[in-house]
């Protein structure tokens, strides 16, 4: 039995990968607005945190009610209660991966988790 799991992601508006993984502790999507579109819904979380990382282009983000600016290398992070939705800028796509992770879940991270063998 593999201890690792790959897949490949072709273009498309949207691919999860949590089956094609097997993930356990993480959802993670990536994802293409075309120019001028949006999320098509208001959403926010119970329970899960999101990482969006912009890949390509540039849009907007409004979290309650607040827009903020998006370009290709940000990268940001939107508590589970916080109401959001993404929009493309009108001249191009939005190329984005979104990261969804239980709030407060971390205790460790690379070196206080790793183990040389």
């Amino acid at each position: 039995m593999n201890r690792y799991a790959k897949t490949h992601v072709s273009e498309g508006a949207r691919t999860e990968l949590h089956d094609l993984l097997g993930l356990t502790g993480a959802e993670i999507s990536i994802n293409t607005l075309p120019a001028g579109e949006s999320v098509p819904f208001v959403h926010a979380h119970k329970r899960n945190e999101e990482i969006y990382a912009v890949l390509s282009g540039t849009g907007t983000a409004v979290i309650d009610g607040e827009t903020v600016a998006l370009a290709a290398g940000d990268w940001l992070r939107v508590a589970p209660i916080a109401q959001r939705r993404l929009f493309a800028s009108a001249g191009g796509a939005l190329k984005y991966v979104c990261i969804q992770v239980k709030a407060g879940s971390l205790e460790d991270y690379t070196m206080t988790d790793a183990v040389v063998v």
